[in-house]
C-alpha cells in the first residue's frame, strides 16, 4: 500500500508539472483567459467526456481506500487539491526553463512509468543474449525472470519473447548457481500448465534436466529434478518420454544412494507417486516400465524405515508395490 501510494504521489507530481506546461501555454496565447477559466469543475469534466459525473470528494474517497478509479480521477483530485496562485507561479517558471531543463524534467516523467511485465522479461531476456553481460547481472535477470514467471499469463509469453531458448541455453552454463536458477525457471513456467510443458519438451530439454538431476551441485540437482516433475505432471506425453529416456534407472540412482541428500530423496518419491496416480486415473493395464525395476522397488521398500516422517509417510502411502 505504501510504494501504491508513492507511485501515485509521483504520477500525481509529475501531471501537475504538465498542467503548469499547460497553462503557461494557454497564457502565451491568451493573456485575458483567467486561470480559472482553463479548468471546468469536476462535474463539468465527467460531462464533457460522456462519462458519469464524479466529484472531488469521491475521488478523494476512493484515495483514501488506496486508489483512484481513473486517470482523470486523479488529475480531478490533484487540482482539487491545489492552490491556483501556486500552480500559476509554477506555470510562470516552467515558462522560463530553457530547452535543456525541458529536457531533463521529460526525461524525469519517463522515468516515472511503470514499465509493463512483458517489457521487463524483454529487458531481461536481452541481457541473457548478451554474451558480454558480467556473471552477477545474468544471475539478475534470472532471478527476474523467475518472478516474472510465475503468473501463467506470463509464462505463455516467455517462449514467444525469446526467453525459454535463452534460458535453456544457460542449462549449460560453467556456473552451477546459472544452472540452478534456470532449471528452477523451466519448473516455475510449466507448473501446472501443459501449454509451457509442451513447448519445453519440444525443445529437447527433458533429457538436458534428468542428467543435471545427478549433479554434485545438490542445489542444482533438486532443482532439475523439481523442474523434471513439474514438467511431467499430468502430462502423458512427458511422461511416456521420461519412460524413454530411462527415468526409471534416473530414480534408481537417486534413491538407492543413502548417503544423498534427503530432499533429493523426497522429490524423487514424490515424483514416482505422481506416475503412479496418474496410471490409476487413466484406468491403463498397461504396466508401468518402473515396477519392474526390482533395484528401484526395493529402494523405495527400504525408505518406509527412513527417520524422515514426511519421506516416510510418502513412501508408504505411494509405494508401487501398494498400488
Amino acid at each position: 500500500m505504501k510504494r501504491r501510494a508513492i507511485f501515485f504521489s509521483s504520477i500525481a507530481a509529475a501531471m501537475l508539472v504538465f498542467m503548469a506546461a499547460a497553462v503557461a501555454g494557454a497564457e502565451r496565447e491568451n493573456k485575458t483567459s483567467s486561470l480559472g477559466a482553463l479548468w471546468s469543475s469536476a462535474k463539468e469534466e465527467g460531462d464533457d467526456l460522456g462519462g458519469p459525473p464524479t466529484t472531488v470528494q469521491e475521488e478523494e474517497e476512493r484515495h483514501l481506500d488506496g486508489g483512484f478509479s481513473t486517470l482523470e480521477g486523479m488529475l480531478q483530485w490533484s487540482i482539487g487539491h491545489s492552490d491556483p496562485e501556486k500552480l500559476k507561479e509554477a506555470a510562470l517558471d516552467i515558462e522560463r526553463l530553457s530547452s535543456q531543463d525541458l529536457k531533463q524534467r521529460q526525461e524525469l516523467m519517463d522515468k516515472l512509468k511503470t514499465p509493463s511485465d512483458a517489457e521487463l522479461m524483454k529487458i531481461a531476456i536481452n541481457d541473457l543474449n548478451n554474451l558480454s553481460i558480467s556473471l552477477d547481472d545474468r544471475h539478475r535477470a534470472l532471478q527476474e525472470l523467475l518472478i516474472l514467471v510465475e503468473p501463467i499469463d506470463n509464462a505463455n509469453e516467455l517462449h514467444k519473447l525469446g526467453g525459454l531458448t535463452a534460458v535453456i541455453k544457460d542449462l549449460n552454463h560453467s556456473n552451477p548457481d546459472i544452472r540452478t536458477i534456470s532449471a528452477w525457471i523451466l519448473g516455475t513456467a510449466s507448473q501446472n500448465n501443459l501449454f509451457v510443458q509442451n513447448q519445453i519438451l519440444e525443445l529437447g530439454t527433458l533429457a538436458k534436466l534428468m542428467e543435471i538431476a545427478h549433479s554434485d551441485f545438490i542445489e542444482e540437482a533438486i532443482k532439475a529434478l523439481y523442474a523434471i516433475s513439474a514438467l511431467i505432471r499430468n502430462n502423458p506425453e512427458g511422461q511416456q518420454l521420461f519412460y524413454k529416456e530411462a527415468g526409471d534407472l534416473m530414480l534408481q540412482k537417486i534413491l538407492s544412494n543413502s548417503s544423498i541428500d534427503i530432499r533429493l530423496h523426497r522429490k524423487s518419491v514424490f515424483l514416482l507417486a505422481d506416475l503412479v496416480d496418474c496410471q490409476l486415473q487413466s484406468r491403463s493395464d498397461t504396466q508401468l516400465p518402473f515396477s519392474s525395476n526390482h533395484i528401484l522397488l526395493k529402494s523405495v521398500v527400504d525408505l518406509t524405515a527412513s527417520a524422515d516422517l514426511d519421506l516416510q509417510e510418502k513412501t508408504i502411502c505411494d509405494s508401487p508395490q501398494q498400488q
